[in-house]
């Protein structure tokens, strides 16, 4: 099975919350765009800022995040991701969300093959959906 996850995905699994991806970690192959790394960063920043995480849970959670990291083929933010973001898209999406399924699109794309994309996000899923993507969210 091939996967893109979006980061809330990922973001659920670093922060042991109910509901997880009942297949994490038993993909062939995952990607993911490397706007993951700002995206998780700045959640675990606000936690600590709300004091939902002290020292000891920023340390576990970013090197959680670090070894997830390794484990995923991330994709640069490119010319070609941004340009397909900004492309009208057949539902509501916002713009981090664009550039999730511009990324997806352009792996699927470069891949010839099936991909099958992970989010918790239902509006996202919608629109991975309405791109003809499998979609498990």
């Amino acid at each position: 099975m091939i996967v893109y996850l979006d980061s809330s995905v990922i973001l659920r699994v670093l922060l042991g919350q109910k509901n997880t991806w009942k297949e994490w970690g038993q993909w062939d192959h995952a990607y993911s765009s490397s706007l993951l790394h700002l995206e998780s960063r700045r959640v675990i920043d606000r936690l600590r800022l709300e004091s939902v995480l002290d020292d000891h849970g920023v340390a576990h959670i970013g090197a959680e995040l670090r070894r997830i990291e390794r484990a995923i083929s991330r994709v640069a933010l490119s010319r070609s991701v941004f340009d397909r973001a900004a492309m009208a898209m057949p539902t509501v999406v916002k713009t981090l969300d664009a550039i999730h399924l511009a990324t997806g699109l352009l792996v699927r794309e470069r891949l010839h093959q099936d991909l099958i994309f992970v989010t918790h996000d239902a509006q996202q899923a919608t629109a991975a959906r309405s791109l003809g993507f499998e979609c498990v969210s």
